[in-house]
């Protein structure tokens, strides 16, 4: 531990936070976010979502299991940075073919270890998500307060072009009865697996497919992925969404469900600090049964501009954010947390079958 170089993390209000460098060395820029997952570390890490923000781990020991090739959510990392409070210096699983630490420096990710996460967390929480830097090369507040400052804010950006695939592909097996249409805004691979394990073949096209382009492949649904930044910003999924609505079924997590509900006509809004994390208690409003559900998002919609043809079909117990909505006369659902989890939990994996159900009762039945 003694070999390892120091590094800071300073915020934009100048509060600033000593440890140890793991992972890349330099210096990296991004919105802090916490997570408060007590494993799939690699998950987190590839999870395209994540695109312009620096990760905190809440959990405090990171790393022991290792990594491998099997449990990446994307084709890389795509966020600025990592924070733990103790980065792992040994793993052990039979899965493992490498470490953390040699993860991060191979895709150049700077991380920062042996600071007080619990103190960044309080501070994040209380204050709200800010922007800051991670630095092995300077230690100047001040300097590195004004490059935090001067970092782009989430707020009015599109990241989706920045992690959405540049040409199609598709995912099929033989005999499977649907064909729908994946709109890759920052896609979670796990997203396509349980689709195709829902029984759906799978074309994935790239964000700024248009309808037309869409509607050519002749789907039977419409799936609308997660993804990174501000749904304001993405304007050109959201004319290509209210397109789409009521030509076929739409189903949509996460940015898709903010992206849906902006075509609906629902306006969207930055949260305080996000929801990160596998452990946030979600009711069916239908049902009345919690789920506990997977979540990275650091946007919801405004409840106060709904329309009367949208229904709100989920909400979070902790803040009473909308986590899903529906409108019937249209054949679209979304909700904001992730169904798929990977790693966990898997209490909502039933509204890949409601897909499912919609497309095939489409035309007046109840989604």
């Amino acid at each position: 531990m003694n070999k390892l170089k120091k590094a800071i993390i300073v915020l934009e209000d100048g509060s600033s936070y000593e440890g140890l460098s793991f992972g890349s060395e330099g210096e990296t820029a991004g919105e802090v976010v916490f997570n408060t997952s007590m494993t799939g570390y690699q998950e987190i890490l590839t999870d395209p979502s994540y695109a312009g923000q620096i990760v905190m781990m809440t959990y405090p020991l990171i790393g022991n299991y290792g990594v491998n090739e099997e449990d990446f959510e994307s084709r890389k990392p795509f966020l600025k940075g990592f924070i733990v409070k103790e980065a792992s210096n040994i793993y052990s699983n039979w899965r493992a073919d490498g470490s953390l630490d040699d993860f991060l420096k191979s895709h150049k990710i700077v991380g920062i270890q042996d600071i007080d996460t619990r103190a960044l967390t309080r501070r994040i929480r209380d204050i709200g998500a800010m922007r800051a830097v991670i630095s092995t090369e300077s230690f100047d507040v001040s300097e590195l307060t004004k490059k935090a400052k001067e970092s782009p804010l989430l707020e009015g950006l599109d990241l989706v072009k920045t992690v959405t695939i540049d040409e199609e592909y598709q995912k099929r097996i033989e005999g499977q009865m649907h064909e729908i249409v994946a709109i890759d805004y920052g896609m979670k691979r796990n997203i396509l697996e349980m689709l195709v394990a829902s029984g759906f073949n799978v074309t994935v096209l790239p964000a700024d497919a248009t309808a037309k382009e869409i509607l050519s492949k002749k789907p039977d649904g419409v799936f609308l992925s997660n993804g990174p930044g501000d749904p304001k910003a993405v304007t050109y999924a959201i004319e290509t969404i209210k397109e789409l609505l009521g030509k076929v079924p739409i189903f949509g997590i996460c940015l898709g469900h903010q992206l849906l509900s902006r075509a609906l006509g629902v306006d969207t809004y930055k949260l305080k600090f996000g929801h990160h994390g596998a452990n946030h208690p979600v009711k069916n409003v239908k049902t009345g049964k919690v789920e506990i559900t997977a979540q990275n998002h650091g946007f919801a919609i405004e409840p106060k501009t709904i329309p009367d043809t949208v229904k709100v079909t989920h909400l979070n117990l902790n803040d009473e954010t909308i986590e899903g909505i529906v409108c019937k006369e249209k054949s679209a659902f979304s909700v904001q947390y992730h169904p798929e989890a990977s790693p966990g939990p898997h209490d909502s994996e039933y509204l890949f079958s409601e897909f499912r159900e919609a497309i095939e009762s489409f035309g007046g039945a109840d989604v």
